[in-house]
């Protein structure tokens, strides 16, 4: 089935909301709303959010920082320019490969709008049943330093 991003709209958000990871990942991801609100209390962080579907179902939630100005990297909650923000796959659909595609198509975003865009940068708790090897299974590595007690990953871009 073909995964694509989708805008978030006033038709789809409450289909989005609902998606809910289990039980064990709720500690590493923040829901789709309150990701939501977070992107609204961050102008500055260059919020970019979809939603990810697998041809009409809504499986997941990306976010990404989509461009952070070096003036507003001053800010030491930021991260970026561009950063994985958040990843949410339901779920009900989690081990099909939704995840690493709605990666993929951000980092595919990224090449076509951002040509200035060299890395893309990620962060995750650590312990059981966090996405660290997710990442790394995607091309990310560990950059050896944390951010607001997350590890900090680097994906390369070009």
């Amino acid at each position: 089935m073909t995964v694509h991003l989708r805008e978030i709209t006033a038709d789809n958000r409450a289909e989005l909301a609902a998606l809910t990871v289990s039980p064990a990942q709720a500690d590493y991801v923040a829901g789709v709303a309150e990701s939501l609100a977070e992107a609204a209390d961050y102008p500055q962080a260059a919020p970019w959010f979809r939603g990810v579907y697998a041809g009409d179902t809504p499986v997941g939630f990306v976010m990404i920082s989509d461009g952070i100005s070096a003036e507003d990297l001053a800010d030491p909650e930021l991260l970026g320019p561009y950063f994985l923000w958040r990843l949410l796959i339901d779920q009900r659909h989690q081990g099909h490969g939704y995840g690493a595609a709605a990666v993929r198509l951000v980092v595919d975003h990224l090449r076509a709008n951002r040509p200035d865009a060299v890395e893309l940068l990620t962060s995750c708790g650590r312990g059981p049943g966090d996405p660290y090897g997710f990442y790394l299974r995607l091309g990310f590595t560990d950059t050896g330093t944390t951010h607001q007690g997350e590890t900090v990953l680097t994906r390369p871009l070009r």
